[in-house]
């Protein structure tokens, strides 16, 4: 690499050393012919991509870009591209424009084409088949058979609409408490509308509710409804209420009235009051929450003047509504944000870090906090602050470094954790969060299931990956077969067998009598075997080599200077065209899987392998064998650039 940080310079898909072959013949010839003796045929055997197993939603990416590119043409004639890769988004998560701008994709983190140049934009493609749906009003996929059973899901955040999602989908009657007045919890909550529009949320969000929810809103467990009322009306509950107080600084001094959370400080700037007056604002952290406090505090600016009519009755920190907000005037806030880590290492996204530099952020890395400094009447007015090294996650000072922030307020986005009081005791861990088996049940319960931040704050995404595993094994218990344990690999998997159903390539029935091989034989599908759910594949399984050095396409970014930020709260991420989904569509190189590249028919020098017939023709279902003619000399496999072919058994 160039720098350290960039894609390789060079392919990496070099096997072998030269002069070094993994057979002892003196030339490709000899082994040709002399490999008759071989009983080993190709194979063709699905494994999961990286990128789908590090995807927490558990999104078939490697299905919709597949889409994207052409390889994978919808089922139904007339259908859109869109349309389709939209219904395969749907099946594992139902929030595609929303997490195409804020997931942080851990699935390109792991792309196999980091090997080849560079990652392929997943969420860029993500975004624009969700803001494309949004643009077509297109419907969620159909709620499935009513079961006759009723389910609570508490919380409208991520993964109580998710949780609702799935399960209706599975054919469940569904109620959704929630304690605000309106859904979306962290999305709405959490984050700002910047970065998670919010006519795009409430579009996604109404899509769930007309497959049949039912809501209650400004209900919250506890206070409005007993946990006993819920045991005795729904045969299952679902808890997805998130963590909702975040953690102070601990550290003397903290509790000033104007230190508060990073947590309490975007709900109530999301709910639509500028909540603060304070010109000098330092938040402490280093996650992608920490970036988003310090950015909104920027984008609010110092507002030196205050109507009294703006002022609320509970008197805070900050009083004045988001909905007039344009008109007072603004100077800018000095924000300062503060990590244990150096700004490299810090966990918030690269991205995210340079757009708070650009925007004029003050990060200082490598710091920890000491204490908070008061005035006389209690107020904070600095917090002293050190050098630090890091012994894991623990900050270890250095001695001699001291050094004072003045600041008018502080903001702790250390963490967050759930809110179990009010007769929700008995279901937690005794940390504020719920302890859950394999299957997402609360340990201890029979009927109770959770996911998303009550079990461990993370990503959104994360929280409708929760869902969707939970909401599969609530319709196991409702069945009557409740499971007690999950897939090595737990996602969404591509399946063969839906897929030629899809397309009216159904395997014959199986009269169930024994024959040698299945070759010839109309009832199998024939030397596939599925792996996916306990592997995934590695870049050293493909042939990297096919593979062209191609630019990725990326998303433009509005840039906004220090200077112009003072309320600004338009979006900032371009999205792609669709020619840019397109190419990136084609950049993907479907680990795992036959992407009909013919490099196999191409280097067979037997002529054993050939194109199943076009009618027949199904993702996964490409060539097929003669194997009256395969020596077994293994160079199919040798070509094979997705690792699909495997060398086993013939017949």
């Amino acid at each position: 690499m160039a720098d350290g940080m960039g894609p390789p310079e060079e392919h990496t898909f070099r096997r072998f050393e030269n002069g070094k072959s993994m057979w002892n013949w003196p030339d490709l010839s000899g082994k040709i012919f002399q490999a008759d003796r071989s009983y080993k045929c190709p194979s063709y055997v699905h494994r999961a991509p990286p990128c789908q197993g590090g995807c927490p939603s558990g999104h078939d990416i490697r299905g919709w870009l597949a889409i994207a590119r052409g390889m994978d043409k919808p089922p139904v004639a007339g259908m859109a591209w869109q349309e389709y890769a939209f219904q395969r988004m749907m099946d594992a998560n139902p929030f595609p424009s929303m997490m195409g701008r804020v997931c942080p994709a851990p699935c390109e983190d792991g792309c196999n084409r980091n090997e080849v140049d560079d990652f392929v934009g997943i969420n860029g493609v993500e975004q624009y088949v969700g803001d494309w749906a949004f643009e077509h009003k297109l419907a969620a996929p159909a709620a499935g058979p009513d079961t006759g059973k009723r389910v609570a899901v508490i919380g409208g955040g991520p993964a109580g609409l998710a949780a609702a999602y799935f399960l209706r989908r599975n054919g469940h009657a569904v109620t959704l408490f929630e304690a605000y007045g309106k859904l979306g919890g962290m999305m709405r909550f959490g984050i700002p509308g910047y970065r998670a529009p919010r006519e795009r949320l409430d579009a996604e969000i109404g899509r769930i509710l007309d497959l049949g929810v039912e809501v209650k809103l400004n209900t919250k467990v506890g206070r409005d409804i007993s946990l006993d009322e819920l045991e005795a009306n729904y045969d299952a509950i679902f808890w997805g209420i998130g963590a909702q107080q975040g953690r102070g600084l601990p550290v003397p001094g903290w509790g000033a009235e104007n230190c508060l959370t990073g947590i309490e400080f975007l709900d109530v700037f999301n709910q639509g009051h500028v909540f603060s007056t304070a010109k000098r604002i330092v938040v402490v952290g280093g996650g992608d929450t920490s970036i988003d406090v310090a950015s909104v505090a920027r984008r609010l600016g110092h507002i030196t003047h205050q109507a009294h009519h703006d002022q609320r009755e509970t008197q805070t920190l900050g009083y004045t509504a988001h909905d007039v907000a344009g008109v007072l005037r603004r100077e800018g806030v000095q924000a300062v944000l503060t990590s244990l880590f150096p700004m490299e290492q810090m966990t918030a996204a690269e991205r995210e870090r340079e757009d708070a530099v650009r925007e004029g952020i003050d990060i200082k890395g490598g710091v920890m906090p000491l204490e908070i400094l008061r005035d006389q009447s209690g107020r904070a007015v600095a917090i002293k602050m050190c050098q630090c090294t890091m012994k894991g996650a623990t900050p270890v000072p250095v001695e001699g470094t001291e050094f004072h922030i003045a600041c008018d307020m502080v903001i702790s986005a250390i963490g967050q954790m759930a809110d179990l009081a009010e007769g929700l005791e008995r279901l937690g861990n005794g940390k504020a969060a719920l302890a859950i088996d394999a299957v997402y049940r609360v340990r201890g319960t029979q009927k109770h299931f959770a996911g998303g931040d009550v079990v461990r704050p993370h990503l959104l995404t994360t929280a409708v990956g929760h869902a969707r595993i939970a909401a599969e094994t609530i319709t196991h218990f409702l069945e009557g077969h409740p499971q007690d344990k999950r897939p090595k690999v737990d996602v969404h998997h591509f399946n063969l067998l839906e897929e030629l159903h899809a397309r009216n390539l159904d395997p014959e029935p199986y009269d169930h009598r024994q024959q040698r091989g299945t070759s010839s034989a109309n009832f199998a599908v024939h030397n596939y075997e599925d792996r996916s759910a306990t592997q995934i594949i590695p870049h050293g399984a493909l042939f990297k080599g096919h593979f062209a050095h191609t630019p990725r396409n990326e998303r433009a970014d509005r840039p906004v200077s220090a200077t112009a930020i003072i309320g600004d709260f338009n979006e900032r991420i371009v999205g792609f065209t669709e020619e840019q989904a397109k190419a990136e569509g084609k950049r993907c190189i479907s680990c795992g899987l036959c992407f009909e590249c013919d490099n196999c028919l191409i280097y067979c020098p037997q002529k054993a392998i050939d194109r199943v017939p076009k009618k027949e023709r199904a993702v996964g279902r490409y060539v097929t064998t003669d194997y009256t003619k395969c020596v077994g000399c293994h160079i199919c496999n040798d070509v094979c650039p997705t690792g699909y072919i495997q060398m086993g058994l013939g017949e």
